[in-house]
């Protein structure tokens, strides 16, 4: 197999990092003083197996009951978990194309087979999205999706899952960008989980934790699966910080959504073909020219954006929304390659 390769990670401060949907601006004043409490408490025990602390003030941000909730390092290791609780070998998980492309590489490794379902061209999911398959065992979603940013309402989330034979992950890692979320739909449904990070929107990329909420009976089988203590002490006191701070959060939200419209229209104006997006990135394309040039291109001025080729379906430029000098840069450089 040739495995998930991570966007590149430049090894210097000196460029413009666009290329892996980062938040561009410091976390919460409130994580530095959690994680230095800690530090102060000492290392020397283990930390609480189920990151409760979060989950008690996660539970009151959120309105979900905390044993609905289970941490993970990252998100990524939540998508870990579910695949490997759900999903034997032989058997199939179902993703749409073009997404996130660890959810096949996590199949691979359960020996397991993947079905890859195009978007329509409009982004929306087609009807056989949610057929019925034989060994069909788990269906992941992306929502928003990445690389298109686009998110398929609640509604039409609660009829697919109806339709499966098999549980719904609902990856909402950029939710906190988009207007609109599926977490109410956990109740209506047992075959819904939904996971999310605060890598992106609580600017915690660095730390490395992720919650995922079903009802309390899929999480005492996922449970059953995860590493002991799979999130280290000083990232649950940092996100338990994170999620309680609500007024950061609403403030940084509306900092990106505006620099986010800025990136969208100028790029339209440039000539790309600008997807709408509901995350803290956008994807364009470009009716006249190749994109990867102008990625190339960009990478050589210290501009490090996402060139992605999907087989099938075409290529693209994923631009992560920057702090606003970040992208004056990358706009003031593409203007002058057009």
């Amino acid at each position: 197999m040739a495995g998930y390769v991570p966007g590149e990670q430049p090894g210097t401060d000196r460029v413009v990092k666009l290329n892996t949907n980062e938040n561009p601006y410091r976390c919460s004043p409130a994580v530095d003083r959690a994680v230095q409490e800690a530090l102060e408490r000492g290392l020397q025990r283990y930390p609480n197996p189920m990151g409760e602390a979060f989950r008690q003030k996660a539970s009151e941000v959120l309105g979900v009951p905390a044993d609905w909730m289970m941490c993970g390092n990252g998100s990524d290791d939540l998508l870990t978990i579910v695949t490997r609780a759900a999903v034997g070998q032989g058997q199939l998980l179902r993703l749409p194309y073009p997404s996130y492309i660890l959810y096949k590489t996590l199949a691979e490794l359960q020996g397991a087979r993947s079905e890859e379902v195009h978007f329509n061209h409009d982004w929306s999911l087609p009807a056989t999205f949610g057929k019925s398959a034989n060994d069909l065992r788990l269906v992941f979603l992306p929502n928003p999706n990445s690389p298109s940013g686009t998110v398929a309402p609640p509604e039409e989330v609660l009829d697919l899952a109806e339709r499966l034979p098999c549980p719904l992950l609902v990856d909402e890692a950029y939710v906190d960008f988009a207007q609109r979320n599926c977490l109410d739909l956990v109740a209506r449904c047992e075959k819904i989980l939904v996971s999310r990070t605060l890598s992106k929107s609580y600017a915690l990329a660095g730390l490395r934790f992720g919650y995922v909420v079903a009802q309390p009976h899929v999480i005492e089988h996922l449970v059953k699966v995860k590493d002991s203590y799979n999130c280290d002490a000083l990232s649950i006191a940092a996100a338990t910080a994170a999620i309680g701070d609500q007024v950061w959060l609403a403030d940084n939200r509306a900092k990106i959504l505006a620099t986010r419209a800025r990136l969208a229209e100028s790029l339209g104006k440039l000539g790309f073909k600008v997807t709408p997006s509901e995350a803290n990135f956008v994807w364009v394309t470009h009716p006249e020219q190749p994109v990867r040039p102008l990625f190339e291109r960009l990478k050589q001025q210290g501009i490090l954006v996402r060139y992605m080729d999907y087989p099938g379906w075409g290529d693209g430029l994923r631009i992560s929304v920057g702090a606003d000098e970040q992208i004056d840069v990358c706009l003031q450089r593409l203007a002058a390659m057009m």
